[in-house]
């Protein structure tokens, strides 16, 4: 079986910034193959190459593939579903396979618009993905696909999926192949060096409202840390990479296997030749501020706090669990440990305001975290919040759900009000940073790397890369009322998805009348048992106190 993996072109002007990004999907997937005797497989990154629709034609025709499989995010997702309209095109024999989260909650929007897609996985892929080789190797993967778990594709003129397939138990199992990406070309701008994103955990134990990580992953499984700590010193011995961060939602979850993973990279003395970075949740800084200084001798340099929102009433919408002042806290703790704190807003919905962007901006000055980010909010069409919202939400044009542009218009601004708003905390924050803070913050590793990460926003700055400026023709608050988001207001949600969600929230509806029902019976019959209820000794029940009223709480 020769098998084709293909990572889509697309590019927006958020992550990108701060370098060239490994696609470790394709790792873990083509590892996961390998080990099952598959070793025909290329990995074709157009995204990193920039390669166009004519370049991915001659490639696809050159390798002449079995199967060709693409993954897509919600904003790749267009560059997807074209990529295999090209393999139909190019190798119509081949089997064209779809996945990734957008594609596993979003398949009947997908498998609609997209019908030559000819299966969709759903879900974690390894396992599903094999299977599926399997069958196709066999050549009766028509006639098996029912009986694999985590599908999606038509049957005749009706969409099926098949039933979900459980989580990947054994992670240790997986043994990513490294081997298939270009090295040389994934490169962490701040410190000019080779960059990875290893998987130490998968899933989130919370349940953040706009997020969509912990339903895609479902249940929250850790990989043993020497395991891990094997696979970073294969990157680092192998492919020279020096910096690395964890893809986990939130490493240090678990903390006792988070230290375990701190313990075995200092006892290999793995710090001294990689760095790395992580995103976490304030309260787990909080936790572990005992031990802060043991992880940065771990080498652990970066961390980026999920702060989320300066007003409390943005966090309680989020279902952060997190208050203001832990996030304060934990971004002093971080620098006291000596470890450079990222803070992250999200900004851009519907109450938004120049007064709460200016409060943002104030409480990230007042924070003094190293680095501060104001991303969009995005409604991902699988997020609860986007359930609450959809109402609010004019745009489905899913190529410009990428954290840059404001998808949600406020009901006090404009987009480009918005826009222009989010790029003035962002010039007075850096602005100041440059001239008061990075060049002065102490020497060596900590100076080079703050002025490293100000170099990567010059550079995106003066490229108009960032934030798709140059896309929208934003140029500075002159040009806010001019400024073109070029949404395809053509692209609507398919009739087929849309039914979907109303069955769901139907049953979402019945399940909590349902629970509403069985309160209110079990209330009746607790004052049924309770009337005319005597004490022992015959005295009527009352409350403490004697009263005959309980306080109202």
């Amino acid at each position: 079986m020769r098998i084709v993996l293909i990572h889509p072109n697309y590019h927006s002007g958020g992550a990108e910034i701060a370098g060239s990004w490994p696609p470790a999907w394709v790792a873990y997937l083509a590892g996961h193959l390998r080990n099952a005797g598959y070793t025909d497989v290329t990995f074709i990154d157009a995204m990193t190459n920039h390669l166009d629709d004519d370049s991915l034609r001659d490639r696809l025709r050159d390798l002449n593939p079995d199967v060709v499989g693409v993954t897509a995010i919600t904003p790749s997702i267009y560059v997807a579903e074209n990529i295999l309209k090209l393999a139909q095109e190019v190798v119509p024999g081949a089997l064209r396979v779809l996945g990734g989260v957008h594609a596993t909650f979003m398949y009947k929007q997908v498998l609609s618009e997209a019908p030559w897609v000819d299966v969709i996985v759903r879900g974690e892929g390894e396992e599903i993905f094999l299977n599926l080789i399997r069958a196709a190797d066999s050549g009766k993967w028509l006639e098996t696909r029912k009986s694999i778990k985590g599908l999606a594709y038509f049957d005749g003129d009706t969409i099926t999926a098949t039933p979900a397939a459980p989580t990947v138990k054994d992670l240790d199992a997986i043994d990513p192949d490294w081997s298939l990406l270009e090295w040389e070309k994934y490169i962490y701008v701040p410190l000019g060096k080779r960059v990875a994103i290893p998987n130490m955990a998968r899933g989130c134990p919370f349940t953040c409202s706009f997020c969509s990580q912990w339903k895609f992953w479902r249940d929250y499984r850790v990989r043993d840390p020497k395991k891990v700590v094997d696979e970073i010193e294969n990157l680092v011995n192998n492919h020279g990479v020096g910096f690395f961060i964890l893809a986990d939602e939130e490493p240090t979850i678990n903390k006792k296997k988070f230290v375990q993973f701190c313990e075995e990279l200092i006892a290999r003395d793995l710090p001294r030749r990689v760095q790395w970075g992580i995103n976490t949740r304030v309260t787990d800084i909080y936790r572990d501020r005992d031990l802060l200084k043991f992880y940065r001798k771990a080498g652990l340099v970066h961390v980026s706090l999920g702060t989320e929102a300066a007003a409390q009433l943005k966090l309680d919408q989020f279902n952060k669990e997190t208050t203001v002042a832990q996030n304060k806290k934990a971004i002093q703790l971080l620098r006291e440990a000596d470890i450079f704190t990222e803070a992250q807003f999200i900004v851009g919905l519907d109450n938004e305001t120049p007064e709460t962007l200016e409060e943002t901006f104030q409480m990230a000055w007042d924070w003094q975290p190293d680095l501060a980010n104001w991303a969009m909010y995005t409604p991902w069409p699988f997020t609860p919040l986007f359930q609450e919202l959809r109402d609010q939400v004019e745009v489905f044009d899913f190529s410009k759900y990428n954290f840059v542009t404001p998808i949600m218009k406020p009901a006090a601004m404009t987009r480009g009000e918005l826009l222009d708003g989010v790029m003035k905390n962002y010039r007075r924050f850096y602005m100041r940073k440059a001239l008061f803070h990075y060049p002065w913050r102490g020497t060596g590793y900590r100076r080079r790397y703050l002025l490293g990460c100000l170099t990567a926003f010059l550079k995106a700055g003066f490229a108009r890369t960032f934030y798709d400026l140059g896309k929208a023709g934003y140029w500075g608050p002159q040009t806010k009322n001019k400024v073109h988001f070029d949404f395809d207001e053509t692209r609507t949600i398919a009739e087929a998805q849309m039914e979907d969600w109303e069955a769901s929230a139907d049953r979402a509806a019945r399940a909590a009348e349902r629970r509403e029902a069985v309160r209110a019976q079990m209330k009746d019959r607790a004052i049924d048992r309770n009337e005319g209820f005597k004490m022992p000794n015959g005295a009527d029940v009352r409350a403490c106190g004697g009263s005959t009223q309980q306080m109202d709480a």
